[in-house]
């Protein structure tokens, strides 16, 4: 249970209360709605109008950790919030899980909802469905901000600390037996992350959205790990945060929101010769 204590404990630090809401979200039932796909039932909201935006949310966790998005970016968009599979109210009773399954969730997501591309914020795991999204469904997606995902499961792709961290969760609940339903979905979603993904730099080569790269200098996924997958994306940008871990989205919410939403409302722009001196 180490993983899922560590993410309880930073949510906590961060001021994640849902009494701070005045609306419950991940559990509103005026804006939420199921999918049936691939035999479960994905649960997800809707908030606002305009381009439809998809939130894409961490590990472990559900679409309320983007309590600090989801107002904010509903004043402009038709924000849609979705639980992963296996997470949240997306409840998957098989014993394995993809990121490519996932990503083509949101795809049929996106074709159940008659959307041709929308704007994609993905934090952590979101942001590997993302790209994932993006090589395989690449005209789902207008544009994305993918805030600290790795590209493949080592301790060059996820700090060593994490990374070992994943790892004694996962052999304690093998070594453990008999699992209850919640300490099997916990081995799956942990075990996600220990042997996935396999994203190479070349792949990222094919992706055709812009994108933004996004990643605290303290962050969970070492800075030159999200350094190579922006050098490898051919229309993107890179921001990494000052002072900040993994939980860019929420401790600097206040950057985070109006540089994201003016990524998404400018054209990018190709900065190259005389443009690296402005």
């Amino acid at each position: 249970m180490l993983l899922r204590t560590a993410c309880c404990l930073l949510l906590l630090l961060t001021g994640y209360t849902n009494h701070a809401q005045t609306i419950h979200y991940g559990d509103n039932n005026a804006a939420g709605h199921y999918l049936n796909t691939r035999g479960i039932r994905l649960y997800y909201e809707t908030y606002g109008k305009g381009d439809p935006l998809l939130l894409l949310h961490m590990n472990g966790e559900s679409m309320k950790v983007f309590y600090n998005q989801i107002p904010w970016f509903s004043q402009y968009y038709r924000v849609i919030a979705v639980d992963s599979c296996a997470h949240g109210k997306s409840v998957d009773a098989s014993d394995s899980l993809s990121f490519e399954e996932m990503a083509d969730d949101f795809n049929a997501l996106c074709d159940s909802l008659h959307i041709d591309s929308c704007y994609v914020i993905g934090w952590s795991d979101g942001g590997i469905s993302a790209l994932l999204l993006a090589l395989r469904h690449p005209e789902k997606i207008r544009k994305m901000v993918v805030s600290g995902p790795n590209l493949w499961p080592d301790t060059t792709g996820v700090v060593p600390y994490i990374f070992h961290l994943m790892e004694r969760t996962a052999d304690s609940l093998h070594h453990k037996g008999s699992l209850t339903a919640a300490e099997k979905n916990l081995l799956k979603t942990t075990e996600l992350d220990l042997y996935q993904p396999h994203i190479t730099l070349e792949q990222l080569h094919a992706i055709k959205c812009p994108t933004m790269v996004v990643g605290g200098d303290h962050d969970a996924i070492p800075s030159l790990h999200l350094w190579q997958m922006a050098q490898n994306i051919p229309q993107s940008y890179l921001w990494i945060v000052p002072n900040s871990g993994h939980s860019v989205v929420i401790y600097k919410k206040a950057q985070f929101n109006p540089l994201v939403n003016d990524f998404f409302r400018k054209p990018y722009r190709r900065i190259e010769g005389m443009d690296v001196m402005k």
